[in-house]
């Protein structure tokens, strides 16, 4: 008989990169309030306090540690100082941590752009998935979740880079769950569609703010639900992938973009 106490995330421990904000804030506080103690990452140490405090106001532990996930040396640094501070274990990995997507179009993007994409899009979740991985093996188990994004499906004008990375990051969870599995070891993918995020209005930076309200007006009116969602409404969906219910399910994706993708397939 089904157990709902399988959601349960009691016990647990959760490292969320990315976490001082959005997305990644939004998971982080819904696994602490499922009952998982959590350290959340980020470059931005203040982002991360601000989250962390809020976790502990309704008492759940949250350690804010800042790293900058596309260097080798720092991931190593911040999986062993969040093993210190959840106990010496790390049940869940949540690759959240992502480089705004700048515009620029195929013929117009440089070097730079691609180097800080990349290295943080796919270096970072590939080698920060690596670390863990090898902890959670020695453990019995474990859970990790990639945040990737409907780019990774279908190139968004102008953000090529971006895109190609979050379908780098789909491929990186079907490598990691097919071998993965025999050790325990669970990798599913989240993939949002346009949600009401600092990384969502970077789109709109290099316009004036009365045009960039235009913009994103004209882009939700064009939505399925006429809005971008709200961060809120990933967390259901990691405390699933997280949890004990989720026993049987690897190497998976799950949409969640209130039917863009959907609706772009469809014939005109």
């Amino acid at each position: 008989m089904f157990d709902l106490n399988k959601f349960s995330l009691k016990g647990k421990t959760a490292i969320v990169t990315g976490g001082g904000r959005g997305i990644g804030k939004a998971v982080a506080v819904g696994f602490a309030k499922a009952g998982a103690k959590v350290a959340i990452t980020s470059r931005k140490i203040a982002d991360l306090e601000a989250t962390a405090a809020e976790i502990k106001s309704f008492g759940g532990e949250a350690f804010p540690i800042q790293a900058h996930l596309g260097k080798m040396e720092e991931i190593h640094k911040m999986v062993n100082t969040a093993m210190e501070k959840l106990g010496g274990k790390i049940n869940i990995l949540v690759n959240n941590a992502g480089a705004s997507p700048n515009m620029a179009s195929v013929l117009d993007s440089d070097e730079r752009l691609w180097d800080t994409i990349i290295n943080l899009n796919m270096k970072g979740t590939y080698f920060t998935s690596q670390v863990v991985a090898n902890i959670m093996k020695k453990q019995g188990g474990g859970k990790i979740i990639n945040v990737a994004s409907i780019d990774g499906f279908k190139p968004e004008m102008g953000v090529s880079v971006y895109s190609i990375s979050k379908a780098g990051v789909r491929m990186i969870t079907q490598a990691f769950a097919s071998e993965l599995t025999a050790f325990n070891i669970q990798v599913n993918t989240i993939a949002p569609g346009p949600f009401d995020t600092k990384m969502m209005n970077s789109h709109w930076f290099h316009l004036t703010p009365e045009e960039a309200k235009k913009q994103r007006a004209i882009l939700e009116k064009t939505m399925p639900m006429g809005r971008m969602g709200d961060p809120d409404e990933i967390a259901g969906a990691a405390i699933y992938l997280a949890s004990d219910a989720s026993s049987y399910t690897t190497g998976t994706e799950i949409v969640i973009d209130g039917g863009v993708l959907l609706s772009a397939m469809r014939p005109v």
